[in-house]
């Protein structure tokens, strides 16, 4: 079984990150998606999420193609891919965090691991800091 993990705050789940959960189902059989802390979500947008991270949570797991879900380390956003083990990483077209920079942390700990980096869907109309406009 090819494990493959995805990470994002997923505030407001829309068709753009739908359509980022399914390209990635695509590199493996297991779907492990990782939501954001509160507190990591506000350091790397600048803002509170509008939902708290329990409920961004479950929202995530009731996602048909999601296999499982998880909330992300409070300390280290990396952390949490120790735990998971993934075969894949696949980041959001938007996810500010460079490929390299996570190719360099996974040589680090000693993880194999595929990134990739997922196109975007109609991002004119189905990026979350649009859709709240």
């Amino acid at each position: 079984m090819k494990k493959v993990m995805c990470a994002g705050t997923f505030d407001t789940i829309h068709p753009g990150h739908l359509y980022y959960l399914s390209e990635a189902k695509k590199y493996g059989s297991k779907l492990v998606v990782v939501v954001a802390r509160d507190d990591t979500s506000e350091k790397f947008k600048g803002r509170k999420p509008a939902h708290n991270e329990r409920e961004r949570l479950e929202a995530v797991r009731t996602l048909e193609i999601v296999d499982e879900a998880v909330l992300g380390n409070k300390d280290n956003i990396f952390g949490i891919i120790e735990k998971v083990k993934p075969d894949a990483i696949c980041l959001g077209y938007d996810q500010r965090i460079q490929k390299q920079e996570v190719e360099d942390e996974l040589k680090k700990r000693g993880i194999k691991a595929d990134v990739i980096r997922i196109g975007p869907y109609m991002q004119h109309m189905y990026k979350s800091s649009k859709l709240k406009k």
